[in-house]
């Protein structure tokens, strides 16, 4: 639950209504007593501390359970629900001790209850409407910062790949294995171009989405995969498991490119010790991809950023966390997918 970092505004404001609530409503004739103003000061003051702190607990209450931008009707209704309330049991308690007891030298007119009520509804309500504004600017202020952290993953990631594909290597080995394969299988030939194209229609395509749907990724994985087998050959194995009722389900775009990427280029993929890698999902709806550990003697050099990209991303969506685990003879991450009708865009 949010903290409220309202210390000033509760030092300053209550002293304050306290002052302009005694102003009103102080007599200087108040009988027997002779209550100087100083000390109906001092009244008012404890009358408005407990009030207000009554009802800053309504706002607590209301941002516990309705926190989101897209909860904003729930949470004002709540609040005003607890601030009426709390007010008219405070000032018909207050006063009732008053008539009573004759605190002031002589008893209320029945008019008073509402009419110190009413009152007190004008200092309660715009206090009320400063947190509130508060902490709509925060929340906004968060959102939009999430937001562009967000979109600046989604670019980073993007460029990371693009990077990955277009860098002279990757080039380099894509036009080796075209270049052996039209004079040896022009077929095959033709479809290692159809596959490259693929590849990069789908990274420009998904360039300015935040999630796409399993289904997409498994048929770009595919085709990015078919490009690795033509280059590897039996070295790599690539291993789908996936109930098809997770289909339609979201994950950030690329996210399985960058795994499997990552698996061919710090391990050894040979035809004596082939390189598996596989994909599958559980029944709770998360997705592994999971490799034989085979290390490189010699590793290329990385910068790491493809899988904290992937993890960076889940934490700005306010998704599950990733999970990376390693162990002696395999790397695994789990992944979880993001049900389209529980996805709430307004995080975006």
């Amino acid at each position: 639950m949010e903290k409220m970092n309202d210390k000033w505004l509760r030092l300053i404001g209550i002293p304050v209504v306290a002052v302009v609530a005694n102003f009103v409503f102080y007599q200087p004739d108040n009988g027997p007593e002779d209550i100087s103003w100083f000390h109906g000061l001092l009244i008012s003051l404890v009358e408005w501390t407990v009030l207000l702190e009554v009802n800053r607990q309504g706002i607590l209450l209301a941002r516990r359970y309705y926190p989101r931008i897209n909860q904003t009707k729930k949470r004002i209704f709540l609040e005003l629900a607890w601030f009426i309330g709390a007010t008219i049991i405070q000032r018909v308690t207050v006063n009732s001790i008053y008539d009573v007891t004759q605190f002031w030298g002589y008893p209320l007119p029945g008019g008073a209850y509402w009419v110190t009520t009413l009152v007190s509804f004008l200092f309660t309500l715009p206090i009320a409407a400063i947190y509130e504004g508060q902490h709509l600017y925060r929340q906004w202020w968060t959102a939009y910062y999430e937001a562009e952290q967000l979109k600046k993953e989604n670019l980073q990631s993007q460029l990371d790949s693009l990077k990955s594909q277009i860098n002279p290597h990757f080039l380099f080995n894509s036009l080796s294995t075209l270049s052996s394969l039209v004079t040896e299988d022009a077929k095959q030939a033709e479809r290692f171009i159809d596959e490259l194209a693929s590849v990069y229609r789908y990274v420009l395509q998904t360039n300015e989405q935040p999630l796409t749907t399993l289904d997409n990724e498994l048929h770009f994985i595919q085709a990015y995969f078919n490009l690795l087998q033509m280059r590897f050959g039996r070295s790599i194995v690539l291993d789908l498991d996936i109930d098809e009722r997770l289909y339609d389900f979201l994950l950030p775009p690329l996210t399985l490119q960058l795994l499997v990427e990552n698996a061919v280029k710090h391990n050894v993929a040979l035809l004596s010790k082939p390189l598996l890698i596989r994909i599958y999902s559980d029944e709770v709806n998360n997705l592994f991809v999971i490799n034989t550990l085979q290390r490189k003697q010699l590793v290329t050099s990385s910068n790491r950023t493809g899988l904290s990209n992937i993890i960076t991303k889940y934490r700005l969506l306010k998704q599950p966390d990733v999970v990376v685990q390693q162990t002696d003879d395999a790397f695994q991450v789990m992944i979880p997918l993001i049900e389209m009708t529980k996805y709430d865009y307004s995080n975006r």
